[in-house]
């Protein structure tokens, strides 16, 4: 990938920033519930440095020279603090990552992809043996983005959000 961005683990100061760029992105995704419908959900967006307190988890960013955040996502080196519904948090010897944004100024970057990456390289510098993560039919770009680096559906892992189907994927490491 020829581009200017870096992934690093987001500073604390840096957490507001991104949780507003996370609540612009999932608001903004045609046929995902607004913040109306899910309230708790946007919260917990907004305040995404707060799942950092969790052991094995962290905050990743992609920034450019120039300090930009272009996009970011949470990593979660041990299922049991993935904080979704279904399976997955009972999942053993595997991480996961969830709420990818990338801001709609840097699309097309390959960010989205980078930062998959990096929490992918993360999990196998752990010696975990698979990658758990969650989409929706909301999250197409994604979801493509997702298969062609080798996920699989995972009917196992799906669950509903309130009225919203989740759908689970899984990458062998």
């Amino acid at each position: 990938m020829n581009q200017p961005y870096t992934v690093r683990e987001a500073n604390k100061n840096e957490f507001h920033l991104i949780g507003q760029l996370m609540v612009q992105v999932y608001s903004q995704l045609e046929g995902f519930p607004s913040k109306e419908e899910m309230p708790a959900y946007y919260t917990m967006l907004a305040d995404i440095g707060r799942l950092t307190k969790d052991p094995k988890t962290k905050l990743l960013i992609a920034v450019d020279g120039s300090g930009h955040i272009g996009g970011g996502v949470v990593y979660i080196g041990d299922m049991k603090y993935y904080r979704s519904g279904g399976t997955a948090p009972q999942v053993k010897n595997a991480a996961g990552f969830r709420l990818l944004a990338v801001d709609p100024t840097a699309r097309g970057k390959g960010l989205g992809k980078l930062l998959s990456m990096a929490c992918i390289q993360k999990a196998k510098e752990e010696n975990l043996n698979q990658m758990i993560i969650h989409s929706t039919k909301s999250m197409q770009i994604a979801w493509k983005m997702y298969e062609h680096m080798g996920f699989t559906r995972s009917n196992d892992l799906d669950f509903m959000q309130g009225n919203l189907p989740v759908f689970g994927f899984r990458l062998s490491l």
